[in-house]
């Protein structure tokens, strides 16, 4: 697991807070403060050693034995910014942002204009029988996407998925096995990959498009131990036929990895016409951006799909990056919602609309 800038500020914001709080005086009540866990010993031993006990005059009352514990919940967003040109807008301060959770706002802890944080990215490619048309074309785009994404320390999955999901390039900085993983997404076929997630999301018997467990399995089973910068790339037309699993349960599979999905919603009407279908797919990959502070594009043409992946390669090299620790401090497990605004005019944010608050 790679350890990023993120993870680093809040280590480190975690030990001033740790420094600060032990100098504090104990509560007007005379209540101890809250102990850590048991000790830990060197090697793994797992046996505390023998000390002589002090005399009777220098023992201290247990109040003075126990350390307080310290637990940090610092939040963090991802922001893009656009103007009404839709152009990128790259001169915000942290003076522009206000953000509220549950409605109430925040003290922005930590701001900074990140570029060149690592990125984590799962490439999710539809390979069912309505993108046989189209196949090509995701292939071709996204491969040049990987190469002009990926930069040090990126690092991308490429899972496809039809009634089956197949994991054909595990997490790799290599743009050129990205690659050739992209070029072996067939059509209905399962490859040689393998299953991604075997014990979670059951695979293989509904016979339709499993979009909903693919998303579920890329967040929850891959991307969830991941740290920084984390977003789902989605070739789809967006209709799922055959999942286990909800479109709610795919949603808060990212909600809860912090998890960006980006929909290129590729909708080959013809082919639903020819089979007497209806076509829904546009909500579905609305909802999925939306709720997780990623965009929906529709894509009709292969221009139209290489200009779709420029957008988003822009984005993910042009965000904002804000931190607080909410003021409702509970560990509940809770969903909390999440506003970002900002004080110039016709500006247009993306980021995700909330997070659910850890346990104890």
């Amino acid at each position: 697991m790679r350890l990023t800038r993120v993870a680093a500020v809040t280590l480190a914001l975690a030990v001033a807070s740790y420094a600060a709080l032990n100098a504090l005086a104990p509560s007007a009540s005379g209540a101890p403060p809250q102990s850590t866990a048991g000790p830990m010993h060197p090697g793994g031993a797992g046996q505390p050693q023998e000390r002589p006990a002090p005399p009777p005059q220098q023992q201290q009352p247990p109040e003075s034995s126990q350390t307080l514990k310290v637990q940090t919940n610092l939040v963090n967003v991802f922001v893009t910014a656009r103007d009404k040109h839709n152009g990128v807008i790259s001169d915000l301060g942290k003076d522009d942002f206000k953000v509220y959770e549950d409605g109430q706002e925040q003290k922005v802890a930590f701001f900074a204009k990140e570029a060149d944080m690592p990125i984590t990215l799962g490439i999710l490619i539809d390979t069912s029988g309505s993108m046989q048309n189209i196949l090509g074309a995701e292939q071709d785009t996204a491969s040049r996407f990987v190469h002009e994404i990926m930069r040090k320390k990126d690092e991308a999955m490429i899972i496809s998925f039809d009634f089956d999901l197949n994991l054909l390039a595990d997490f790799t900085e290599d743009t050129a096995v990205l690659e050739r993983a992209i070029r072996t997404a067939q059509i209905n076929a399962v490859s040689s990959g393998g299953v991604v997630t075997p014990s979670t999301v059951p695979t293989g018997s509904n016979g339709g498009t499993d979009l909903y467990d693919a998303v579920y399995a890329a967040c929850h089973d891959q991307l969830s131990g991941e740290a920084g910068r984390k977003a789902i790339i989605l070739l789809t037309d967006a209709e799922d036929t055959g999942s286990k699993l909800t479109m709610q349960d795919a949603i808060e599979s990212a909600q809860r990895s912090d998890t960006v999905i980006h929909v290129l919603r590729l909708s080959d009407e013809p082919f639903y016409m020819s089979m007497g279908l209806g076509y829904s797919g546009a909500s579905v990959a609305r909802k999925m951006a939306e709720d997780t502070g990623g965009r929906e594009i529709e894509v009709r043409s292969q221009k139209s799909l290489e200009k779709a992946f420029d957008q988003i390669s822009e984005e993910l090299r042009s965000q904002y990056l804000i931190g607080y620790y909410p003021t409702n401090a509970k560990r509940d497990g809770t969903f909390r919602k999440i506003k970002v605004d900002v004080n110039r005019p016709d500006v247009k944010l993306l980021a995700r609309r909330g997070y659910y608050a850890p346990v104890r």
